[in-house]
């Protein structure tokens, strides 16, 4: 993909003098990054914190009502578990990705009212269709973000605008049509889920999974195209977080106790968004943690279920603004303290990263010391035998053949 302004090189080079071998070593991104690795200790300290507050928060629950961490109001509280851990995972894989998708809420709505209409025809009838509609939609936006070059969370919210005036067709609630109940297979599916959350933030952390995952991210210009590798990651990430959101949707439809209702969808994004954030993923994208999307997604569920048992409803407009609230603040301690920490040498003298040959002629060499200023002309030794210059010689010396001895 080609730049827009003419003359602008496809990606800067390394500084001079500097191995690759070296800046790959030392850079995050080795074309622009900052000398150093990014550093994950910060998200240990936040999900120590998290694994603290879950824990408090089930003491509670179990202290109000200890049958709701057994049978099968625990096996309803791990569905919904999965059904949020894959909203959080669809908007946390396009934040790692810098292409936030904002239209996971709205499809997963869309999914559950389709689910609800079609279930009669069995579970995979209903499924196999909406797998296909989502990734195909998935690819359009990936398509316009990638190619386009425009950022995810506007060309999602126009996706996502289609998906309502969808739903907005139907009027009232759906009852679900079939039995299709997964409560039957809760613990099966949250340790699928639990699985799938902390390998992948395994993974994450690992330093080429990192960077081939966070290459969308602008470090310059946003109009600074980051190659094809970047745009075929964050198509893939795309596709990915609507096929989650589908999941998700179909999920919290065949949990649920009642018809499903026509609804925007955005709280659902809202609280997606948060959740993932609130886990340590960062806003700017490549960072995040590794069991703090299942930390964080626990945290919320179970915090609403100790709500409806002490008699109050929370709205999940609250929840989550509140999570991507905190989300926000750990989404500035997570660049502060992950940050590379730099490294010593000559490493960390590398000049600033050119901008290709607009600007090739005006990099300026560091200054020395004043007493290095000398012209740096080159010093002729004089030959022996070079006759003396005539007009070296004083004039106003005494001395036998001058004009003031002439003149006696």
């Amino acid at each position: 993909m080609a730049y827009d302004q003419p003359g602008r090189a496809a990606s800067a080079e390394p500084s001079p003098g500097v191995p690759a071998t070296v800046l790959e070593n030392v850079f995050d991104d080795p074309t622009h990054g900052e000398p150093g690795r990014d550093r994950v200790a910060v998200h240990v300290v936040w999900e120590l914190l998290l694994l603290l507050a879950l824990a408090g928060l089930a003491y509670l629950l179990w202290r109000a009502d200890a049958d709701a961490l057994r049978g099968d109001r625990l096996r309803s509280l791990l569905v919904d578990v999965v059904a949020l851990g894959l909203l959080a995972l669809a908007a946390g894989l396009s934040l790692r990705t810098a292409a936030v998708n904002l239209a996971v809420g709205p499809v997963a709505v869309a999914a559950g009212l389709h689910l609800a209409e079609q279930g009669d025809r069995g579970l995979r009838e209903a499924l196999v269709p909406a797998l296909v509609v989502a990734a195909l939609g998935g690819l359009a936006l990936a398509l316009a973000v990638v190619v386009l070059h425009v950022p995810g969370w506007a060309a999602s919210l126009a996706g996502a605008a289609g998906v309502v005036a969808w739903i907005e067709q139907r009027t009232a609630p759906v009852t679900l049509q079939g039995a299709h109940d997964p409560r039957g297979v809760a613990f099966h599916l949250f340790a699928g889920f639990a699985a799938v959350a902390v390998l992948g933030g395994l993974f994450g952390a690992i330093r080429a999974v990192r960077r081939l995952v966070g290459r969308f991210r602008p470090v310059a210009d946003p109009a600074h195209r980051r190659g094809t590798v970047a745009a075929v990651v964050t198509a893939t990430a795309l596709v990915c977080s609507t096929v989650l959101a589908m999941l998700a949707g179909a999920l919290l439809a065949a949990n649920g106790t009642g018809p499903v209702v026509p609804g925007t969808g955005l709280d659902w994004t809202v609280l997606a968004v948060g959740v993932a954030m609130l886990g340590g993923t960062s806003a700017y994208g490549r960072r995040g943690g590794i069991l703090g999307t299942l930390l964080a997604v626990s945290l919320v569920v179970v915090l609403l279920d100790w709500t409806a048992v002490e008699g109050r409803t929370l709205s999940r407009w609250a929840v989550g603004g509140a999570a991507l609230a905190v989300g926000l603040v750990v989404t500035r301690l997570v660049e502060a303290y992950g940050r590379p920490r730099g490294v010593t040498g000559e490493v960390a003298d590398v000049a600033p990263v050119s901008d290709g040959s607009i600007s090739s002629g005006w990099t300026l060499t560091r200054p020395g010391p004043a007493d290095t200023w000398t012209p740096a002309l080159p010093t002729p030794t004089p030959a022996a035998d070079t006759p003396p210059d005539p007009w070296e010689a004083p004039r106003w010396d005494t001395g036998p053949g001058r004009w003031d001895d002439r003149d006696r």
